[in-house]
């Protein structure tokens, strides 16, 4: 049996019931599917016969190896990046898809999947326009990690981290639907909770569409500033000048759009945890994660936009990394003006001076 008889929702979420009785599975997996290939073993079979969440994280183990190859190969460590918002839908999909195949009721996970498939389209979007996608193309962060660790070791960092943790990482912020698929074997119909759930995620997305657009409507006429000293309509000289975007929820946050990522993974998780009927479940250990990466990573993004611009530091103090510090927008700080002394006021200090050296 694939899937494990659970009689209560909360067995749904219990890790000796619900995962540990197929681990078995990821070790007979290599043997099974060169079986599959040899044309011993029907392909199709395997797959229904595989616990959905061993075969899922079978794919990010082997996806981690093509990441590791890919990135050796042509010294570019931005494989994983590329993929980034494509799998944890296209894990979602699986989920969907092996639940169709066993008649398992599937509209739970087909919300799960709607809102995940519009979150791929706008992060593609984003990340193809900034030329992410472009032959060449590597995330400026790794080469600054590179001229800072030896050699050898960033190659074991990227057989670990780069290649293998983060093809797993994607697989594991999209775990939680697996207890949402045997959640749906005990409490078959879509619930208005789902349907919330659902919802704050979609407006979690819509967040950082905006944020990203204005990111990206700022960055654009600051290039356009840079290149022709033209100020775009909309925007102040001085806003340029600044070199980076304080303005809209840019204001609030020094980072909306990774404030927004990170909540869409944690609301899911938070879905499978209303769904299952439980506080907390092992599927937390993925959004737990995504969270601890954006903490380094975000740290790492602004240490070196501190080292670009002046006032950076400021805007640090008064705008909270990911959520607000208050109800009021980050203000360009007055600059200090220099006191102008008039001609007078020096006329009459050295009148001051030659009268006390009278005096003396």
């Amino acid at each position: 049996m694939a899937l494990p008889v659970v009689r209560a929702l909360e067995d749904c979420a219990d890790f000796t019931k619900a995962v540990k009785p197929f681990i078995p599975q990821l070790y007979d997996l290599p043997a099974r599917l060169l079986d599959a290939f040899a044309g011993r073993e029907n392909l199709l079979k395997l797959y229904a016969e595989t616990n959905p969440l061993i075969s899922g994280f079978a794919l990010s183990l082997v996806l981690g190896g093509v990441f590791l190859v890919v990135a050796e190969v042509n010294r570019n460590y931005s494989q994983v990046d590329r993929c980034w918002s494509l799998l944890p839908t296209l894990y979602i999909a699986h989920f969907d898809a092996w639940a169709r195949l066993h008649g398992v009721p599937s509209r739970r996970i087909d919300a799960a999947l709607i809102f995940s498939t519009i979150w791929s389209i706008r992060l593609t979007r984003n990340y193809w326009r900034k030329g992410g996608y472009n032959v060449g193309h590597e995330d400026y962060r790794w080469e600054i990690v590179r001229q800072h660790v030896p050699k050898a070791v960033f190659h074991v960092f990227n057989w670990t981290f780069i290649s293998f943790i983060q093809s797993v990482l994607l697989f594991l912020i999209a775990a939680p639907v697996y207890t949402v698929l045997l959640a749906s074997t005990i409490e078959h119909n879509l619930t208005s909770a789902d349907l919330a759930a659902m919802a704050i995620n979609l407006g979690l997305v819509l967040a950082e569409y905006i944020a990203d657009e204005q990111q990206w409507a700022y960055q654009s006429a600051k290039k356009l500033y840079k290149d022709t000293g033209k100020v775009t309509r909309g925007f102040e000289q001085a806003d340029l000048d600044r070199g980076f975007i304080t303005s809209g929820l840019w204001g609030y946050s020094r980072h909306p759009n990774f404030a927004a990522e990170q909540s869409i993974w944690f609301v899911l998780y938070q879905w499978s945890c209303y769904a299952t009927r439980t506080l907390y479940n092992w599927a937390g250990v993925g959004p737990s994660f995504l969270i601890l990466l954006f903490q380094g990573s975000t740290w790492l993004t602004e240490l070196i936009t501190a080292g670009k611009y002046p006032e950076y530091g400021e805007y640090q103090r008064s705008v909270g990394m990911f959520t607000p510090k208050g109800f009021s927008a980050y203000k360009t700080p007055a600059l200090k003006v220099p006191r102008v002394i008039r001609t007078s006021e020096l006329a009459k200090r050295q009148q001051q001076k030659e009268k006390q050296q009278k005096q003396k």
